[in-house]
């Protein structure tokens, strides 16, 4: 009898291993710049992770989601500013506004699908961003809401600075990761994949696939509340360019261009775009013109996104 072959270790689980142990320890030895990028990738790999909840998970493709992001973001600056509310109110009053909204915007759009769900969310974030445009009596307007004090402070941690707020990042990016990997993988996860690969399928069988999906839009509502909380604090201000189109179609390439249904690819996207919206930028004035060419080759040779290279190739 044949002695069964040794595997090799997926490659997917080298890199995310070596990817935590340069989060975790990395840092202290960066500069302030490169701690304020990795910063930038931990929060925007949570609201990453929370459109591919929609996208990956549950096949429903949106170009609105930065909204809850951006809505989050300016309940902590109004609370914090404006009302002199304590961190625990503003923390809370960002997190309901932008659940909140995903609550009720999800009954209008959970019953469409397809290119019909991808017009109506950008849509109403377009009317998010024009709200948070004109609204200037309550959001600023252009000006936006600046003073938003630092969370560490307010926390009582006993440093301040880019390193502490990073490993506060970090702690609330592992918490999402978590529970997002935890609702994936549950029945109500494996729900959203049904629905996602053929959803008269589930329906025949008895699933409420509205239901499913309509939850599915206030839990990822949910998760870019928190990312807009933390990128509150961490601009110390906010803007309508959190809710506008551009925004929400960088998150859309994030996805896709880490790869959809995999929750680690979404963070991988959101390291590239960083990095190469911030590095490239500093060169060239053309670093759009590199990030489109880097998404076409992507698409080209991984169509599937980067961390699901090399996937179709296992037996």
């Amino acid at each position: 009898m044949a002695e069964p072959r040794a595997t090799a270790p997926d490659w997917r689980l080298v890199v995310a291993g070596l990817g935590a142990v340069f989060l975790l320890a990395a840092p202290p030895f960066l500069s302030a710049y490169w701690v304020g990028l990795l910063t930038q990738v931990v929060i925007l790999g949570i609201l990453a992770m929370s459109l591919d909840l929609l996208i990956g998970y549950t096949g429903l493709p949106s170009l609105g989601h930065a909204g809850f992001f951006g809505v989050a973001a300016y309940g902590v600056g109004i609370l914090s500013t404006t009302y002199q509310a304590g961190v625990v109110a503003s923390i809370a009053g960002g997190f309901i506004a932008g659940t909140g909204l995903a609550a009720l915007l999800g009954l209008i759009v959970s019953h469409v699908r397809d290119v019909y769900f991808l017009m109506i969310t950008m849509a109403l974030g377009m009317v998010l961003w024009g709200l948070s445009f004109r609204w200037i009596p309550v959001t600023g307007g252009d000006n936006g809401i600046a003073g938003i004090p630092r969370l560490e402070t307010l926390i009582g941690l006993p440093a301040t600075g880019p390193i502490p707020f990073y490993y506060l990042a970090l702690v609330v990016f592992a918490a999402c990761i978590v529970l997002m990997m935890v609702l994936v993988k549950s029945p109500f996860g494996l729900t959203l994949q049904g629905i996602r690969e053929h959803e008269p399928r589930m329906r025949s069988l008895g699933f409420n696939t509205w239901l499913h999906g309509y939850l599915s839009y206030v839990c990822a509502g949910a998760f870019a509340s928190v990312a807009g909380i933390m990128w509150a604090y961490y601009n110390g201000f906010v803007s309508p360019t959190y809710l506008d189109l551009t925004a929400s179609s960088e998150l859309f390439l994030m996805v896709t261009l880490g790869g959809p249904a995999t929750l680690v690819g979404p963070v991988i996207g959101a390291g590239a775009i960083v990095i190469l919206k911030n590095v490239m930028s500093a060169y060239t004035a053309r670093w759009l013109l590199i990030l489109g060419i880097v998404y076409i080759v992507t698409i080209l040779w991984a169509p599937q996104g980067l961390w699901n290279l090399g996937r179709h190739r296992r037996s």
